[in-house]
């Protein structure tokens, strides 16, 4: 059966066509959410970036750094050691969440090859090496706490969305590695498998918020953060820099990309 020109390639198919390029493609700085010297071919790409772009990145950035920030202060300034494995649980998961953030982000535009292929490359690095082990890590961590203090589970809002978002993050992995790792075997490979990419995608920016949202209860409403922070240090850290990020990331969205008919 003949292959399509690129002439004939819908967008989505275009996408993915880009995403299949060399791994080793150079990251081009245009999209990125902060300045980087550029030379050569790559600063003469025409820049991918709408009005606002850059700004929401920079209030996503500085709003999970925000959250994080909060996080960690909060544990390390009560005590850490006398909670045990509970105290790794906050830690971990909203680094994970950041790093997220900046995976989301940095392919956020992209639609140069280049841009496009180095993009994909870091998605996958911030996401698998560094986010998702720390969401794995701290969801262990609050179960070994939940084990040996002999805890139920599904008690709050937030130990039920909790593992939801861990069971639907395990789901995001298989579809979007599935979907590109191998030529997407695991699907049927060629556009069959990549075409899933769009579903990845949608996926995950329901999944986003909902990390979120599972953060915000933990952080704004839990017993042990509101007996070791202060109300005005919770909202700030729960409450706004959630909002902040939730709505910078959406800013960014390019629709184009998800045509689903």
């Amino acid at each position: 059966m003949p292959e399509h020109t690129s002439d004939e390639l819908t967008e989505s198919e275009e996408q993915y066509r880009l995403l299949d390029t060399s791994s080793e493609a150079e990251t081009s700085a245009e999209h990125l959410p902060f300045p980087t010297p550029t030379m050569g071919s790559d600063s003469a790409n025409k820049s991918e970036e709408r009005r606002g772009d850059k700004l929401a990145a920079y209030g996503a950035l500085a709003s999970m750094l925000i959250f994080v920030c909060v996080t960690w202060f909060i544990v390390f300034t009560n005590n850490p050691t006398s909670v045990g494995w509970f105290a790794v649980h906050p830690l971990l998961q909203s680094l994970g969440i950041g790093c997220f953030t900046y995976g989301i982000l940095t392919l956020q535009p992209t639609t140069h090859p280049k841009t496009k292929a180095a993009g994909f490359q870091r998605h996958q690095k911030t996401m698998l090496a560094v986010g998702f082990p720390c969401i794995a890590l701290g969801t262990l961590a609050i179960e070994i706490h939940k084990f040996s203090d002999g805890h139920g589970h599904f008690a709050t809002w937030h130990g039920t969305l909790g593992l939801i978002s861990v069971g639907w993050l395990v789901g995001q992995v298989i579809l979007g590695g599935g979907s590109v790792w191998y030529g997407g075997a695991a699907f049927g490979g060629g556009m069959k498998a990549k075409m899933l990419w769009k579903y990845h995608r949608l996926s995950g920016y329901v999944l986003f918020p909902l990390l979120l949202i599972t953060a915000y209860l933990g952080g704004a409403w839990s017993t042990w953060a509101t007996s070791h922070s202060q109300p005005v240090v919770r909202f700030v850290g729960y409450t706004v820099a959630p909002i902040v990020a939730i709505l910078a990331i959406y800013a960014r969205i390019r629709t184009s990309k998800m045509k689903f008919f």
